[in-house]
């Protein structure tokens, strides 16, 4: 019962939040403000602590730009736990754009959205990527393609990651940074393999029951870890590239699931 309120309230409290900076969100995207890069970052401030996820990061994101994140992925809840670092944008699939609430949150965040089924528009979204980058925003791209049951890393598509970083401009360097995301205890209790998918949306899960789970049961410690950033030229090897960002992820994952203690939450103290 108890966990039901819980719930219930966090949602509310969220709903509220939402309402409050939709609107300036809207109006500073069609206007262009810088407003439009922090109010998103606020809103995942906020989603964390209402839903109870403690986010422990080890390791700095860079602060040279063009800079381009690259995750694994394994839940919605990625959007929100990466979300809360710092501002930022992500590039996700085509689908998400139409989606209920998400969709309208994604766009809200100027997500770049990419169709997978039309591999002839890849220029076209290695342009809006390479603008956006080029204006100084730092964009995510969860480079497996899809999410998995977080116990894991799959392998990272290449063709994006080099559409992203081919088209930059005049900008001569463009940085790329690996990141882990990891879920490691629930209620202050070890997941382990058996328990991760909880958190873990993949597959054909119902996207409406898994949520309500999330926020029923809350109380999640996350790990973070930023890898070394790549620099990246015109003259670097795509597929050399890719191998060495999955590689380190993979690294971070594995180091952050068997991690005796959790680091301190960062995020709680900045």
């Amino acid at each position: 019962m108890m966990a039901r309120i819980k719930a219930v309230w966090a949602i509310s409290a969220l709903t509220v939040v939402s309402l409050v900076l939709i609107p300036p969100q809207w109006l500073a995207v069609k206007r262009g403000w810088k407003l439009q890069r922090h109010l998103p970052h606020i809103w995942h401030l906020a989603a964390t602590r209402l839903v109870g996820i403690r986010v422990h990061q080890v390791g700095k994101p860079a602060v040279d730009r063009p800079l381009l994140v690259t995750s694994n992925h394994a839940s919605w809840v990625d959007i929100t736990v990466v979300g809360s670092l710092m501002p930022l944008s992500f590039i996700a699939k085509s689908e998400v754009s139409g989606w209920p609430v998400f969709g309208l949150f994604a766009k809200l965040q100027r997500t770049v959205f990419v169709n997978r089924t039309r591999r002839t528009e890849t220029g076209k979204v290695a342009d809006a990527i390479a603008e956006r980058m080029a204006q100084g925003d730092a964009m995510v791209l969860f480079a497996e393609g899809t999410s998995n049951d977080g116990n894991c890393v799959l392998p990272f598509k290449s063709a994006l990651l080099g559409a992203a970083t081919r088209s930059l401009g005049d900008e001569e360097t463009v940085w790329v940074q690996p990141l882990s995301v990891v879920y490691r205890s629930l209620s202050g209790l070890p997941m382990g393999r058996q328990f991760r998918p909880h958190v873990a949306w993949y597959g054909d899960m119902e996207l409406a029951g898994h949520l309500w789970g999330i926020f029923k049961e809350g109380d999640l410690d996350v790990i973070v870890t930023w890898g070394e950033p790549v620099r990246v030229t015109a003259g670097t090897n795509r597929k050399v590239l890719t191998r060495d960002l999955e590689t380190q992820v993979r690294g971070m994952t594995a180091a952050a699931l068997r991690a005796e203690a959790l680091p301190r939450p960062q995020a709680e103290t900045a």
